[in-house]
């Protein structure tokens, strides 16, 4: 086999380890390497690619946001809902029904609320040993946009992003591209 001259120093873009260095998320990763390898389950494998990513792709996901999806499922009792990131609290939600949870980590409150409600908050590893392959399952994941800098990404004339600006009165932000003598108007 030659050198691709073509694609000589074309990097792979995609993590085949996690940067992070936490003894705990490499032990997970040791765990889902190997089922991921030894079954034929692609549950395994996209559970481990998720624990490759960086935190900002790997974004929180509320009990609201659990209980909307989850509920919609039939015979969702059964059903253990997978989260690889964290399960945050939501006090917009009253009542929480009887869930089974697995997720890399729980808030406080978010594992208070599910074990009152009389449901269940496993870690991954657990997981593991009681679906091996993700059978009665139900993957879930957060919205990655919502993060407050995505609203100032890609600022210019007529985009609608969000300045960067402590306020929004007489003094600020009223030059360029506030009028068609300083540069352009929006």
């Amino acid at each position: 086999m030659g050198i691709d001259l073509r694609h000589h120093h074309v990097k792979n873009g995609h993590r085949s380890a996690p940067k992070s260095e936490d003894p705990y998320l490499l032990l997970l990763v040791k765990l889902y390497r190997f089922l991921a390898r030894r079954t034929d389950a692609p549950f395994n494998k996209v559970v481990l690619k998720r624990l490759f990513q960086s935190k900002i792709n790997r974004p929180p996901v509320s009990l609201s946001k659990i209980v909307k999806e989850a509920t919609s499922s039939p015979d969702y009792q059964s059903k253990v809902v997978v989260i690889v990131g964290t399960v945050t609290d939501d006090v917009r939600l009253l009542e929480v029904p009887k869930l089974s949870v697995a997720a890399l980590k729980f808030t406080r409150a978010a594992k208070e609320r599910l074990l009152n409600a009389g449901g269940e908050a496993i870690t991954l590893d657990q997981l593991a040993l009681r679906a091996p392959t993700g059978s009665n399952t139900i993957l879930l994941r957060g919205k990655r946009n919502t993060r407050e800098a995505v609203k100032h990404f890609g600022m210019g004339p007529h985009q609608h992003k969000k300045p960067y600006v402590i306020s929004k009165g007489r003094k600020f932000e009223r030059a360029r591209g506030r009028r068609k003598s300083r540069g352009f108007k929006v």
